[in-house]
């Protein structure tokens, strides 16, 4: 069967420190696969552009809406199973920068409920420590040039 195809808006959320936000979680119906991190985001709604979803999410999952957006940095592809089912996934990631470390999410779905165990602000070095993988992979490289808003002329590719 083919995978199911997915367009995503994610955001690298920086905040002081050059630390981004990251959430820890897993496939409720693969617990035994472990857990990654992963920035916030999710898929774009009916009419919705990237970036509309990218705020979107931002506000869901955080509370965060009182940010400064950098724009389109990088776009990846990943083939992924989750919930049973494969994804194609095309992700646009955006930049944002705050000084509100808070993280109160205001509308997450069940799934996220589900699948999401904790959140934690983290810089580069913390990142490459960590024993689970870190979706993108590229953060832990990319992060002190997006926390010193040094962004790429054309957005980066990611694979994986």
């Amino acid at each position: 069967m083919a995978p199911i195809p997915r367009i995503a808006a994610r955001v690298i959320l920086i905040g002081p420190g050059a630390r981004t936000l990251l959430f820890r979680g897993g496939d409720p119906h693969r617990p035994h696969d472990g857990t990654w991190w992963f920035t916030p985001g999710g898929a774009l709604e009916p009419d919705e552009t990237s970036e509309e979803a990218a705020r979107r999410e931002l506000w869901e999952e955080t509370g965060q809406s009182n940010v400064e957006w950098g724009g389109l940095v990088a776009e990846r592809e990943a083939v992924f199973d989750f919930l049973g089912a494969t994804y194609r996934s095309i992700e646009r990631y955006y930049v944002a920068h705050t000084a509100d470390l808070s993280v109160r999410p205001a509308g997450l779905t069940e799934i996220e409920v589900e699948s999401v165990e904790e959140h934690r602000w983290m810089d580069a070095t913390d990142l490459r420590r960590l024993a689970e993988p870190v979706y993108p992979a590229e953060l832990p490289t990319v992060l002190p040039r997006l926390a010193a808003r040094d962004y790429p002329a054309d957005p980066w590719s990611w694979k994986g």
